[in-house]
Formats: C-alpha cells, sequence, structure tokens
C-alpha cells in the first residue's frame, strides 16, 4: 500500500460546435472568426499565434500535455521545472518553484526575455507526504506541500500580474484537485488542504483583477493516467500477479471509483485548459471545473 500511495496525489495532481450564422464571415486553418464583433461572437477555433504562455511543471505529465496543445495553436510557450528535460521543443527555465528564489527567477526570465506574459497555467503541484495519517503530517512537510501547492501560483501572479494588468488582458488558470473536496487523510491531508486554499485563492483574484482585463479560472482534475501512473499501474500488476486492466481496476476502486470507468488522459486537461484559455470563453471568469469521470458522487 506504501508504494502505491504517491498515485493518490495524482487525484487532482474537455468541445462545442457552432451553428452556421447568416453574418459575415472570414474562414481560417481550423473554424471561423466572425467579424462582427458588436454581436458577441468568438473565435471558434482555439489558436494561440502571437500569444506568450507559462506553463509551470511543463517538463512532463499533464503540464507537457497543455504545453504542448498551446504550441499546436501557435503560441510561443515558456515552461518550468526542477530538472532540465531530455530534449524540449519550448522555452525551458529551470527552477525549484517551492522556494521564494525559484519564483523570482522564473518571473525575471520571463518578463526579461518575453516583456510578460498572456496566459498562466499553473500546473506543478504534488506532495510527498509519508503515509500514516495527520500525526505524520510534520511542520516541514506542511510548509513544502503549501509552499510548492499555494505560494508558488501566488508569488507567481504577484510577479507577472502588473504586467498582464498594463496590456489589459490575460488569463490564468490554476490547476487544483477534487481532493480540495474530498481529501484523503492518510497521506495528502495537506495537499488536499493546499488545493483548496488554491481554489478560494484563484476565486478571490478573480474578483479583483476581471474589471482589468484578466480572467482567472482554476481546473480541478481527478486521477490522471501519465506516463508516471502507467508505470505505478504496471508495479501493481507486476505486484499482484494480474494484468494492467485489472490493476488499473484496483487502483481505482481504491480512488473511491470512476463512473465513467476510466482516469483522465493528460490530453483531456489539455483541451479544458486551452479552451478555458481561449476566446470562446471569453466570458468565463472566477469559475471552477472538475474533470474528475464523475469520481465526485455529489452535485
Amino acid at each position: 500500500m506504501k508504494k502505491y500511495i504517491q498515485l493518490l496525489t495524482l487525484i487532482g495532481v474537455i468541445f462545442q460546435t457552432s451553428q452556421p450564422m447568416a453574418m459575415e464571415e472570414e474562414k481560417t486553418t481550423r473554424g471561423i472568426v466572425s467579424t462582427d464583433h458588436s454581436k458577441k461572437l468568438f473565435v471558434i477555433a482555439d489558436k494561440f499565434e502571437g500569444k506568450r504562455v507559462l506553463v509551470t511543471g511543463g517538463t512532463e505529465g499533464t503540464g507537457k500535455a497543455i504545453a504542448d496543445r498551446f504550441k499546436s495553436g501557435g503560441a510561443t510557450v515558456v515552461i518550468t521545472a526542477r530538472s532540465e528535460p531530455k530534449t524540449t521543443d519550448h522555452f525551458f527555465i529551470q527552477a525549484d518553484l517551492s522556494t521564494l528564489e525559484g519564483t523570482s527567477k522564473v518571473v525575471r526570465e520571463v518578463l526579461d526575455r518575453f516583456r510578460g506574459v498572456d496566459i498562466i497555467v499553473h500546473n506543478v503541484g504534488g506532495s510527498s507526504a509519508p503515509v500514516g495519517g495527520f500525526i505524520t503530517a510534520t511542520d516541514e512537510i506542511w510548509q513544502d506541500t503549501l509552499s510548492l501547492n499555494l505560494l508558488a501560483p501566488v508569488r507567481l501572479d504577484r510577479g507577472l500580474l502588473p504586467s498582464m494588468i498594463e496590456q489589459g488582458s490575460g488569463v490564468i488558470t490554476h490547476i487544483s484537485s477534487i481532493q480540495r473536496t474530498l481529501p484523503l487523510p492518510d497521506s495528502t491531508i495537506a495537499y488536499a488542504a493546499a488545493k483548496a486554499a488554491l481554489s478560494n485563492y484563484s476565486k478571490g483574484l478573480s474578483k479583483e483583477v476581471s474589471s482589468k482585463g484578466i480572467r482567472v479560472n482554476s481546473v480541478a482534475p481527478g486521477f490522471i493516467e501519465t506516463d508516471a501512473a502507467k508505470r505505478m499501474i504496471q508495479r501493481m500488476a507486476d505486484g499482484a500477479g494480474i494484468d494492467e486492466v485489472a490493476a488499473r481496476s484496483k487502483l481505482m476502486d481504491m480512488l473511491g471509483g470512476i463512473p465513467l470507468g476510466r482516469p483522465n488522459m493528460p490530453s483531456e486537461v489539455a483541451e479544458l485548459v486551452a479552451f478555458l484559455s481561449s476566446e470562446r470563453a471569453s466570458s468565463i471568469t472566477g469559475s471552477e471545473y472538475v474533470i474528475d469521470g464523475g469520481t465526485i458522487p455529489t452535485i
């Protein structure tokens, strides 16, 4: 059980078409753009040409899927991580965002090189707390968890929001978790509390900056089947002498069940983030979107 508990933090740590309109339109490679902006008709495709996008924790898993999704839409993408990836198609900044020095470095390099950003996706997060309930969560574990999952987004927003406000536009997405309302106390109580605080912070920030042209939303994923999760499932299968399908089912049962019958894919979370960052979502701010395959059993 202990060797599987890390995956519990993966619970946290998607489109519509338009009917033909009788109006002047101009074709794009992926959709239709209305030329009559007074009628509040928006871009149907999620194209991001000319946009500067920052994705934290963007070298693997969901973060990489999000970064790749923006680049496929034409954006200039900056990613961060503690360790440098072997290869990447994006601008990379090596930094430990759980520290003030790390977030300050990212803010400084983004402003110096790109003169700001248009879209920020706060994806980095996680927990390394041991099994054993609240008694095992020391002050150090609480501080580390809060620093990575809450203070990193707060510090980056504080450093980068002024340039967004100056340009009068921007989109911020905080990646929270369904654990903000569905905590698993055995080892992720600090992580769950930090994500609950992040969701609350995101809502509060939206109230302050939406009138300045900055949209702020949060996304709360459930279990995401990243490459790391796949490796964990394979280890579970090998250890129990079962196949991968049975091991995945066993894991989902451990997490309380997923009515959809499977975990989220990183690309699905990336599509939701891309939608919220696009002009199609231009009136959406201060909202949180759950993507969990139905894991949360209540409305």
